[in-house]
């Protein structure tokens, strides 16, 4: 009988011990969670600033900690757009989700634990560089991961000649 309390009471606080492990890893990941939905897209020719977090970079109006640079292009904006969207299209885990002749928005998930980044492409109609940003929606850290992507898209097209 001992021996079947013992073995019960090792494997409880084994479940308690990963139920804390669990909670800490989460709070770490997702310290108040920020669903980025609401500033998508284009307003005033300019694409949404990034919170203060560390997981977001976009190429307009940011500060030093978010800013990358847009994407130059040397062809006309429709077929700069064009393949865009094939490069888009081959980006690991990403699904095109909305576009317009001069704004692309991209859902991008982690391959673990399948977080959802939004990636937004603009064109803007006088300028020949593609406007990118790239956020996580939870969470205060990416460890570069969405300025690795964008910079990976950007190489994909330097080799492509836009």
């Amino acid at each position: 009988m001992s021996r079947l309390l013992t073995a019960f009471r090792q494997r409880f606080l084994r479940s308690i011990a990963f139920a804390i492990l669990l909670t800490l890893i989460s709070s770490l990941i997702l310290p108040g969670a920020t669903w980025a939905s609401s500033s998508l897209g284009v307003d005033n020719g300019h694409l949404s600033s990034c919170p203060a977090s560390d997981n977001c970079v976009v190429s307009q109006n940011a500060d030093s900690k978010h800013a990358i640079d847009p994407i130059p292009y040397h062809v006309d904006r429709s077929a700069a757009r064009e393949i865009l969207l094939k490069v888009i299209g081959v980006v690991p885990r990403t699904e095109i989700v909305e576009q317009t002749d001069n704004y692309i928005h991209a859902l991008s998930k982690s391959r673990i634990f399948k977080f959802v980044d939004d990636v937004e492409f603009y064109l803007p109609p006088h300028e020949s560089v593609i406007h990118l940003r790239s956020a996580s929606r939870v969470g205060e850290s990416d460890l570069g991961v969405n300025r690795r992507r964008c910079e990976q898209i950007r190489l994909a097209l330097r080799d492509l000649n836009i």
